[in-house]
């Protein structure tokens, strides 16, 4: 045998006996012999270069040293699950989703273990990335470390389509959690808190050698791609298993939501016999088809929604309420507690909300109280144990005054915090609004975090997010653990950033109430900041979605004359507050004021690229027929109520090729 041939033939006998040890848990040869195989291979490529393969067994022990993790774009966004807590909720989703779709509605249950979320990209059956979840829209590549993990194929088998994402979690499974602990302990090291930020934790390690001695595994759930050949979310989870990935056994599907609710039932009670950490439980509408019509709302998917398992609780001792300010002035009161374990990890520190939430609880400092840890990241203090009360207790007193500057407190009518008025002078709000400026999702400075951002504020060196574009490499220097490069890449990375789309600097200025989604919606209604800042209440009002609330944010936040002169300075800058040209190009007002209800199946476009078209149009996108519906697109097989709704309505009715027709 020629070496060509028996290095690919090693590859193949290791890539099937790692199969069924990681994936089958039927292993068919010893470690031993494993292993003498991996080295006979990891020799032969060695030896002969030429024949190097980056997906190859060798490489699961690693390596490969990433220093910085390349931030990549998901090709179809990670979107984020609604969570319900009770069968009511589970019952109204379902009614919700029989007003969209028609026939009938299967349902597929999956446990919702408790990982990092990662989504591997698979191209001619070949792993090509790994990355992240991000922020849904992108993510770190941590593809060496990826590779790492045996439940992952590197190379697939049978009938996968050429070009696809599939979706997952990386977990860590109790038993090695626990022998990993072990070994730290033994070394004199503090062990792990829990199993989830561990293996999170593990996919941003540097040396992907490290990566590859923890026992972590790969469990996944959805495929996602164009021309998958896939229509029913189980029959993806069955080709995902066909083609070599780990897919929990556990997947079931139900024909009924009483069938969902014995699923969640069964496992609320058997969880704890999973070898992994699971929190509750997915139930997706089955047909693929069906959740096209279903769609998305500005978060999640509206065909999905996960169960969440009552959450766990403790009682300890609240020793005192703080309170912070947020970089939009307002005040969080904090319980800080004695340390307690709790759902894995200590809490030392509680949510008390505001004023209403302490007086409707009557929670008191040196009151024994009940926490819990459920959807939340943050514990949040859910009661109080009259019975430990000390008899001379006092009700609390919320904070007049701002912790941090000492301003006056202010509770504007109708809403439940107290604010801190001294906008530009408040410490935690100059340095808060900054951050938010330079986060991920706004305009993503690389080189500068949150510390670095507290390091220049201290010093004197910025006070505003428009004094970044001020910085010089000499004047960040002298800053704590700042070296040479550095201090370069945060030059670089502030300099980059006047790259930025318009709609990300709207949503980086930090206007109450202004997230991404409105900051999209208004960039691409005014085009440009000046436009924006001239316009009304009742001109924001007037635009869909846009409540009272939010008009009087935007045309409050450009009264502030220092507001507008940092815009000015950031025009000075070279940052972008105009949408760009191209852009522009591809935007029209052709549909404007019309709303679109999309059914059925389409031929020349897809359903997300018609979608597309409407909102760059100027029109609007419904997922259900009313009377302020102006058109239906009618594909192929659309229900037949939808229709009979339409024409009962007097919708206009049109077809793919009519509505073409409108917007070219």
């Amino acid at each position: 045998m020629d070496v060509e041939k028996k290095i690919q033939s090693l590859r193949e006998e290791l890539q099937q006996h790692n199969y069924n040890y990681y994936v089958l848990d039927k292993p068919q040869i010893s470690d031993y012999e494993f292993d003498m195989k991996l080295k006979e291979l990891q020799e032969l490529e060695e030896k002969y270069p030429e024949f190097q393969d980056e997906n190859s067994p060798t490489r699961r022990v690693g390596g490969a040293v990433t220093k910085n993790f390349e931030t990549v774009v998901h090709d179809h966004r990670m979107y984020s699950l609604s969570n319900s807590y009770s069968k009511e909720e589970l019952e109204d989703w379902e009614k919700r989703i029989r007003k969209i779709v028609e026939g009938k509605v299967q349902y597929v249950c999956e446990l919702k273990y408790d990982g990092a979320s990662i989504s591997l990209t698979y191209e001619n059956g070949r792993l090509k990335k790994a990355v992240t979840r991000g922020d849904g829209f992108q993510g770190d590549d941590v593809t060496n470390n990826v590779r790492t993990i045996r439940s992952v194929p590197l190379k697939l088998k049978g009938d996968y389509p050429e070009k696809f994402d599939i979706r997952g979690e990386i977990i860590l499974p109790y038993e090695g959690f626990a022998k990993m602990n072990a070994e730290r302990v033994e070394i004199g090291e503090e062990p792990y808190a829990n199993p989830r930020n561990t293996a999170s934790g593990s996919l941003k390690l540097q040396d992907s050698a490290e990566v590859s001695k923890r026992p972590l595994e790969c469990l996944l759930y959805s495929i996602v791609g164009n021309n998958t050949g896939i229509t029913t979310q189980y029959e993806g989870l069955e080709k995902a298993r066909e083609w070599g990935f780990k897919v929990p056994e556990e997947s079931e599907l139900k024909d009924s939501i009483e069938e969902v609710l014995k699923y969640i039932n069964y496992w609320d009670e058997h969880r704890h016999d999973l070898p992994y950490e699971t929190d509750g439980v997915v139930v997706k509408v089955n047909n693929i088809h069906q959740q096209e019509e279903l769609g998305h709302t500005a978060k999640s998917p509206r065909w999905a929604m996960a169960y969440k398992f009552k959450a766990e609780q403790e009682s300890t001792k609240l020793k005192k309420i703080t309170y912070q300010v947020g970089r939009t002035g307002a005040i969080t009161p904090v319980a800080n507690l004695e340390p307690v374990q709790l759902a894995g990890t200590v809490v030392k520190r509680a949510s008390l909300h505001n004023a209403d939430q302490i007086e409707k609880l009557d929670v008191r400092e040196g009151d024994t109280v009940f926490v819990e840890k459920g959807g939340e990241i943050i514990p949040k203090i859910v009661g109080v144990d009259f019975a430990k009360r000390d008899p001379d207790s006092e009700p609390t007193q919320y904070a007049t005054h701002c912790p941090e500057c000492n301003t006056e407190l202010v509770r504007n009518e109708g809403e439940a915090q107290h604010y801190c008025p001294n906008t530009n002078g408040c410490p935690p709000q100059i340095t808060g609004r900054i951050q938010h400026y330079i986060s991920r999702k706004a305009m993503d400075i690389e080189g500068l975090g949150g510390e670095t951002v507290a390091l220049l504020v201290n010093a004197d060196l910025i006070g505003n997010y428009a004094d970044l574009y001020t910085l010089k490499k000499e004047d960040v220097l002298p800053l704590e653990r700042m070296a040479d490069k550095s201090a370069e890449n945060l030059i670089n990375g502030i300099e980059k950033s006047k790259e930025v789309p318009f709609e990300r600097v709207l949503f980086a200025l930090g206007i109450r109430y202004v997230g991404e989604t409105v900051a999209k919606k208004l960039a691409k209604h005014f085009k440009n900041i000046d436009a924006l800042m001239a316009a009304s209440e009742e001109e924001l009002i007037n635009l869909d979605e846009i409540g009272e609330r939010i008009a009087w944010s935007v045309v409050d936040f450009f009264k502030n004359e220092e507001n507008r002169e940092n815009v000015q300075r950031l025009r000075e800058y070279g940052v972008q507050l105009e949408i760009s040209a191209e852009k522009l190009a591809n935007q029209t007002d052709k549909l404007e004021g019309n709303t679109f209800v999309i059914s059925g199946v389409f031929e020349k476009v897809s359903r997300n690229d018609l979608k597309k078209l409407i909102e760059d149009n100027g029109g609007k996108v419904s997922s259900s027929i009313s009377s302020k519906t102006n058109y239906l697109v009618a594909g192929e097989n659309m229900g037949p109520s939808k229709l009979a709704k339409a024409e009962k309505l007097g919708t206009n009715i049109i077809s793919e090729d009519d509505f073409l027709a409108m917007v070219n």
